[in-house]
C-alpha cells in the first residue's frame, strides 16, 4: 500500500498475529480476555501477553502453553457465566497445586470475562493508524498494587526495502512467512536515481533496507532516510563502499551522530554471501531491534 502523504488509515492488510490478533478478537465483542500482569521469575512470554476467549472456548492468542491456554479458556467460561472478572496465580505460589508450569515461575492473570469494546476499539484504531495505544486494566489496586495495570501496544514491525536482486526477493519472501509488511521498491520501478522517494510514509516501527549492489543508488535514498523517524536504517555493501558512503553523506551535511544510524554492514551473519542467508541475517537483526523497543509489553 502506497502512502498518500497523511497519516495512514490502515497501513497493512495482513492480518493481526499474537497478542494484537487477541485484542482485535476481543474488540470485536463477545470474548473474554486474559491478560499476564505479573511475572514472578522468568517465562517465555512478556508481561501484557494476551489470550482471547470466545463463548464456544475458541481462543485467539498463546500463552506459550497449550495447557495453560485451555486452563485459561475454562476458567474465561466460567467468568462469562458468573459475569464476574478474576486474578489467578499460575506456579509458584499457586492455589491450583495440581497445575504447575514447566519454567517454575510465578503468573498473576487477569481474566475479564467482559472488556470495554469501547476501549479495545480505540486501542484498535489507533493500531491501524500507526499509533501507540493503552488499554488500561479494571481490577482493583487495593487488590493488586504491584501489578501492570496498563497494556501498552505498538504498531506493528513494517520495512521499507529499496533495492534489487536476489536478496531483495528473499527477504520479501521470508518477511511474507514471518507475517511483516514488507513495501519494496526497485530500481527503475518506483525509484529514480538521485532523487528521495518522498511517497513513503515511515515511522518509529519502520526499517529502512538498502540492499544495492550498485551503490550510487544510495545517496539521495540514505539522505532522504536519515531525516526520517524509522529505527533501523540499513545498508548492504563491503568496506569499500561503506567508506565511500559515508563521505559523501559527511560531504552532504551529515553528522557522525546521524551516520551512526546507518547499520553496515548488514545483518547478524558476518560476510554473508547466499542471498537467503543474507535475507535472514538482515531480518533477524531488524526484528530484535524492533523487540527492543517495548522489552517489557
Amino acid at each position: 500500500m502506497l502512502w498518500d502523504g497523511q497519516s495512514p488509515q490502515r497501513m497493512s492488510d495482513l492480518p493481526p498475529t499474537g497478542d494484537h490478533a487477541a485484542l482485535f478478537r476481543a474488540a470485536e465483542g463477545g470474548a473474554a480476555l486474559c491478560t499476564i500482569v505479573g511475572i514472578d521469575g522468568s517465562f517465555s512470554r512478556r508481561v501484557g501477553t494476551q489470550l482471547a476467549v470466545a463463548p464456544d472456548g475458541s481462543r485467539v492468542g498463546d500463552m506459550a502453553d497449550r495447557c495453560l491456554d485451555e486452563e485459561l479458556a475454562g476458567q474465561a467460561l466460567s467468568a462469562m457465566a458468573e459475569g464476574q472478572p478474576r486474578m489467578l496465580r499460575y506456579g509458584q505460589g499457586s492455589p491450583f497445586v495440581d497445575f504447575r508450569l514447566p519454567c517454575g515461575s510465578g503468573l498473576d492473570i487477569w481474566v475479564d470475562p467482559a472488556p470495554d469494546t469501547v476501549e479495545l476499539k480505540r486501542c484498535v484504531e489507533q493500531l491501524e493508524a500507526r499509533r501507540e495505544a493503552v488499554l488500561r486494566l479494571t481490577f482493583s489496586e487495593d487488590l493488586a498494587p504491584y501489578l501492570v495495570r496498563e497494556r501498552h501496544y505498538v504498531p506493528r514491525l513494517r520495512i521499507v526495502l529499496l533495492g534489487t536482486g536476489a536478496e531483495s526477493a528473499a527477504l520479501v519472501r521470508l518477511a511474507a512467512a514471518q507475517g511483516i509488511e514488507v513495501e519494496w521498491r526497485e530500481a527503475g520501478q518506483g525509484l529514480s536515481l538521485g532523487q528521495p522517494p518522498n511517497d513513503l510514509f515511515t515511522d518509529a516501527w519502520t526499517a529502512v533496507l538498502l540492499l544495492f549492489h550498485d551503490h550510487e543508488w544510495e545517496q539521495a535514498l540514505l539522505d532522504w532516510a536519515l531525516r526520517t523517524p524509522v529505527f533501523y536504517i540499513g545498508a548492504q555493501g563491503g568496506a569499500p563502499a561503506r567508506e565511500e558512503r559515508l563521505e559523501r553523506l559527511r560531504a552532504s551535511g551529515h553528522g557522525d551522530v546521524e551516520l551512526a544510524r546507518i547499520k553496515s554492514p548488514v545483518g547478524l551473519i558476518p560476510a554473508a554471501r547466499d542471498p537467503a542467508v543474507l535475507a535472514l541475517s538482515v531480518l533477524a537483526d531488524v526484528v530484535g531491534a524492533y523487540e527492543a523497543l517495548h522489552p517489557h509489553q
